[in-house]
């Protein structure tokens, strides 16, 4: 008997839809006046409002000719109008969201990937996919927000530069013409080569990861959920929206995680649970003491966590804060985001595994395909309603990815004799960065571009927040005399700010196999940047600081990285910094300086040196930015350009710290 493959059993009162507009309009039957977005600020948007905004905005797109395969490319911020504009794409045709943090290079590639139709963004977005569409003439749409309506409420307006058929005719937009098994979702994912797959998921496979989600956590009506997550991301779509929708429940919308916000946000939403990833619950812990008697007033009845690894003492001073229990999941793209969950009390919850089998059947299996018994170590595999049918137009992937009509997900792990899994490792070469999958190969391929190197290759190293950051070895070219800040600013105009590398490594010789081949796998341990040694520091001369600007610099770098006795020439990214520390360094020398540095300065010259010569030279006026009083925190996202989604969050975090007026305790010594 096999036992090592798990099911979960089927819950009463689950939801029969199979397309993306049933569930609304289920809703708007059952519960056309209650609410189902909402957002800090804003009056609720109803099922039955949410049902005409779907039919409204779908029925102009239907007019500009999109509908049935088209793709649409959703370009917005994160807020309920994000989740709105996703119901009304998937409705009518295909819906495409991606992060609004790419660069431009970023968005040509994946706009013409995805062949896109349309692309919807922000009406007041200086973002580069509007010239990115431009160019490739393809039909741009502004989503024209009230900041004073309904949350999820807008208005498209078609962007002159492009075509858009007749903007004045109204078609019936065909709603109830499509089919649970067409596609209404694609998501890019990296793979083991360079190019991302496009992973297609059908009505079908959303509404049954949707019911999955309902089921494991036993959502009801009276349910609300404060969504922190980008909507670009499957984690904050099915989770948070789609689960919520599915039960006839509400979902609050926040523009992110914005961790001075959170707390407010919890007394004035009252929800009864929220989804994040570990980092997003380090940081909220970290502010939870002050918050006591918004916790003791709330209704939360549980918290969730997915997406990475939550290790167990996070989890467990989560519940002792929250006084609630901590459901840690197990999802990715490909899976419509559920695959396993541990459950609500009275079962038992064990940190440390990712729980039981909570959609899909879950088994593991070994390299020739054969299904292993309890307690063996084999990949990971899956198969049910919520599953992708394939990658789009890659055989190549499917054939590597399917095995007797099991998913291999890549990773490792074994169930134990309760039947929760136990994960253990990565088979695939992917780097899982908070929850964030980069392809190490995409980094090799920028790298190589640069003349002066020879051989690269980018791999993992542990990292204590995120799990897993980037690294990289490189093999320069001849006589080549290349730093590794410089070699991470080449990176850096290339490449989204999350698959910067972390660490470089400039060798004589890479590492090979028996083969001749570069092996990125076990690369850390081989090269001793693995634990403490992951962030050691290079072999420099310690230089105190020499001036007044300098000691300033150096008291914001100690308080954010927890270090004392920074020297001037100590590389930020050595001594334990990675971008999401970077981003608050920055914020504590906007507000200390009164000066705006750019995020590349920490790729250009990522010391204290380099961060004072800088504010010596002036930098940017902090009003160049600024709104009047009011910090623009969408100019702020564009300005991170391709964080991860933890990175982007906890970005805006500190930013509203600094807006607050928070204390700095790195005070400011001016000459």
């Amino acid at each position: 008997m096999i036992t090592g493959t798990h099911t979960a059993p089927r819950a009463d009162g689950e939801s029969s839809a199979t397309r993306l507009y049933d569930l609304v309009a289920a809703g708007a039957v059952t519960r056309s006046g209650a609410p189902a977005l909402l957002a800090p600020g804003r009056p609720a948007m109803t099922y039955e409002q949410l049902l005409l905004q779907i039919e409204e905005a779908a029925s102009q797109l239907r007019s500009a000719g999109i509908a049935g395969h088209d793709r649409v490319a959703i370009v917005l911020p994160n807020g309920p109008e994000m989740a709105s504009a996703f119901l009304a794409v998937a409705s009518v045709a295909v819906a495409a969201p991606l992060n609004p943090g790419y660069r431009a290079a970023e968005f040509d590639f994946y706009l013409e990937d995805l062949d896109a139709k349309a692309v919807l963004v922000q009406a007041d977005a200086d973002n580069p996919v509007v010239d990115v569409a431009a160019r490739r003439g393809i039909p741009l749409f502004r989503v024209l927000v009230d900041p004073e309506g309904e949350a999820g409420s807008f208005r498209l307006v078609a962007d002159g530069r492009t075509k858009h058929g007749d903007p004045t005719r109204r078609v019936a937009p065909q709603l109830q013409d499509s089919r649970s098994s067409d596609v209404a979702l694609v998501l890019h994912t990296s793979g083991t080569t360079s190019r991302p797959k496009i992973v297609p998921l059908t009505h079908a496979n959303l509404c049954a990861s949707a019911r999955h989600i309902v089921a494991s956590l036993s959502l009801t009506p009276d349910d609300l959920c404060l969504n922190i997550m980008p909507l670009f991301h499957i984690h904050g779509l099915a989770a948070a929206t789609l689960a919520s929708l599915a039960a006839g429940a509400a979902v609050a919308c926040s523009p992110g995680f914005v961790v001075t916000k959170f707390f407010d946000w919890m007394g004035e939403l009252r929800p009864t649970w929220y989804t994040a990833v570990p980092t997003m619950h380090q940081a909220i812990l970290g502010r939870a003491d002050n918050y006591r008697s918004t916790l003791a007033g709330g209704r939360l009845r549980f918290v969730r966590s997915s997406s990475s690894a939550l290790a167990p003492h996070v989890g467990q001073e989560l519940e002792r804060v929250f006084g609630v229990p901590v459901i840690e999941a197990y999802g990715m793209t490909e899976a419509a985001h559920q695959m396993c969950s541990n459950p609500l009390p009275p079962e038992p919850r064990k940190f440390g595994t990712v729980g039981r089998a909570a959609g899909p059947q879950v088994a593991i299996m070994d390299e020739q395909g054969n299904l292993l018994d309890c307690g063996q170590v084999g990949e990971v595999v899956i198969r049910g309603p919520n599953v992708t049918p394939g990658y789009e137009n890659n055989p190549r992937a499917n054939a590597e990815a399917f095995t007797n009509g099991w998913f291999r997900t890549g990773d490792q792990g074994c169930f134990d004799e309760d039947g929760y899994l136990h994960l253990t490792g990565r088979i695939k070469e992917l780097i899982n960065r908070g929850g964030e999958k980069i392809s190490p190969r995409e980094i090799d391929e920028v790298l190589l571009e640069h003349a002066g190197i020879k051989q690269a290759v980018a791999f993992a190293i542990p990292d204590a927040r995120l799990g897993e950051d980037v690294a990289a070895a490189v093999v320069l070219a001849g006589d080549a005399a290349l730093t590794e800040s410089e070699i991470r600013t080449h990176v850096a105009g290339r490449l989204a700010d999350f698959k910067v590398p972390r660490r470089i490594v400039i060798l004589d010789d890479i590492p090979k196999g028996p083969t001749g081949k570069l092996q990125r796998i076990g690369l850390a341990e081989k090269l001793g940047l693995t634990g403490a040694d992951a962030a050691a520091t290079a072999s420099v001369e310690h230089v105190a600081p020499r001036n007044a600007i300098e000691a300033s610099v150096a008291a914001i770098w100690s308080d954010v990285l927890k270090i004392e006795g920074i020297g001037v020439h100590d590389n930020f990214f050595q001594i334990g910094g990675d971008s999401l520390l970077a981003v608050q360094v920055l914020a504590r020398v906007r507000q200390v300086f009164a000066a705006e540095l750019e995020m590349l300065v920490f790729f250009e010259s990522p010391t204290i040196a380099g961060m004072a010569a800088a504010l010596e030279s002036g930098g940017r006026s902090a009003a160049d930015n600024m709104a009047g009083d009011e910090l623009n925190l969408s100019q702020w996202v564009a300005e991170l350009e391709g964080m991860s989604d933890e990175q982007v969050e906890a970005a805006l975090a500190t930013e509203a710290e600094r807006s607050a007026g928070a204390e700095v305790r790195a005070k400011p010594v001016l000459p």
